[in-house]
């Protein structure tokens, strides 16, 4: 990956004005109406200087007055780099819009009324984000084996086999934890057992599992490509305090300045991966932190979307946005705008998910209407599996992995589908010492014809 380049320092820039144009330009610069996003577009001037600029400016001139703007508004963080500077951020007004679109998508009011707002099946979409979100934040960070394999490892309960799967497993049960840590005040002990759920049995080191790098485990953010240095994180001797200090931004008082929840959700994330606390998981560690921030704020639809599955598609993106910030002194407005992009991102996607189901249980009802004997027989636990068969002919059933995937108690799991097979909708069979349960490949038929006799 190549590293943006630095902006030019507003000083010089100021000084080559002055030299070359006189005291007027340079007055007539500051009273440009150049604002901080020209466009809406909150530029890096690794980007900014491949576009043209307005009419009556150079490059160098349309940077000036940008970064001007922006210094005006800046707000200091007490967060810091490495130097010992406050990161700073711009409410420019991508991210005003950005951020009150997220706070009307998911702290308020649910825009689609389906089953994320019904009690009776939000179980079932509550799992099936934990596990996207544990397999994808997991796969940014190395882990290599199939979703249709991790799916089937959490489902089932079955032991993980292998390192990835570990990290996976680990991961699904690191965010479930969040559910218990969001009435809490964020500490640095909460972050060390964080920590040490994602990242049991995947370590080198297992006594590395849990605590902070030291001294001697100085680490480096590395491109795997080319092996470049991307970023170097502060000391190991700076870690307890810095903790310390994220652990002070995460629960504010009246007395810190005002920041949006959400962006100090980000903010959590971002600090947390800059730090690089940990010899591994820092990644996993910081996303993990943006949930548990974001649900302890109030957007409670947080807690089914997966930030990871978006981030997964455009892995350089997520990097470049930290190195923007980086290279222009401690602005992490660029990594808020990525990030508040990537949660609408993945709201939109369990939108389009929910709508799905919503036409997947109209055309499974609509199967049904034809028999007398199924028609208001069924529950939901059994309509979503039904309408999951329909998708995956000879798919395979369990009763662990049916409890699992809709919270309820295995003598539950084992009604339901027991009932399935009983009307024919399922075909039952042994394996080893448990009941397993298949999909037939004519279930469609066998819904229009099933009958009170059991089989179609």
């Amino acid at each position: 990956m190549k590293i943006p380049l630095t902006p030019p320092e507003l000083g010089s820039l100021a000084q080559a004005i002055l030299d070359s144009d006189g005291a007027e330009r340079l007055a007539a610069l500051f009273r440009n109406p150049q604002g901080p996003a020209p466009g809406g577009h909150y530029l890096h001037w690794d980007e900014l200087r491949h576009r043209p600029p307005p009419a009556d400016l150079t490059t160098d001139e349309w940077w000036f007055a940008v970064k001007t703007a922006r210094s005006a508004v800046a707000k200091p963080l007490p967060l810091l780099d490495v130097s010992g500077r406050p990161f700073s951020l711009v409410l420019a007004d991508p991210v005003l819009e950005l951020t009150h679109r997220i706070d009307r998508d998911a702290a308020g009011p649910v825009r689609l009324a389906g089953p994320v707002a019904n009690p009776e099946t939000r179980d079932a979409y509550l799992v099936r984000s934990l596990i996207e979100e544990a397999m994808t934040s997991s796969q940014l960070e190395g882990a290599s084996t199939t979703r249709q394999v991790a799916k089937e490892m959490l489902r089932q309960g079955r032991k993980p086999r292998d390192r990835a799967e570990q990290m996976i497993y680990n991961n699904f049960l690191a965010m479930r934890s969040i559910r218990d840590l969001v009435r809490q005040p964020l500490t640095p002990e909460a972050i060390l057992g964080l920590h040490r759920t994602l990242t049991l049995d995947t370590l080198d080191d297992p006594s590395a599992t849990g605590r902070l790098r030291r001294p001697d485990e100085a680490i480096d953010v590395v491109d795997n490509a080319s092996y470049q240095v991307l970023h170097t994180p502060p000391p190991a001797g700076e870690l307890p305090e810095r903790m310390e200090r994220l652990c002070r931004f995460a629960n504010p008082t009246d007395a810190d300045p005002f920041i949006p929840p959400i962006l100090r959700a980000i903010l959590l994330h971002f600090a947390l991966a800059y730090d690089h606390p940990f010899v591994d998981g820092n990644g996993r560690a910081a996303r993990a932190l943006f949930y548990w921030s974001a649900l302890s704020q109030g957007y409670w639809l947080m807690e089914f979307v997966s930030i990871s599955s978006v981030l997964r598609k455009a892995p350089a993106q997520y990097a470049r946005a930290y190195l923007f910030t980086e290279t222009d002194g401690g602005d992490v407005t660029y990594f808020l705008v990525h990030q508040l992009e990537t949660i609408l991102a993945a709201l939109d996607g369990l939108y389009g998910y929910l709508n799905r189901k919503a036409a997947e249980l109209k055309a499974t009802e609509a199967l049904l209407r034809g028999s007398e004997a199924l028609r208001g027989a069924l529950n939901h636990r059994q309509l979503a599996l039904l309408r999951h068969a329909l998708r995956h002919p000879r798919g395979v059933y369990t009763i662990e992995g049916h409890r699992r995937s809709h919270n309820v108690v295995y003598q539950t799991g084992r009604t339901d589908l027991m009932a399935l097979a009983d009307l024919g909708l399922l075909e039952r069979r042994k394996q080893g010492r448990v009941f397993v349960f298949a999909a037939p490949m004519d279930l469609a038929e066998r819904l229009g014809q099933a009958g009170p006799g059991g089989q179609a």
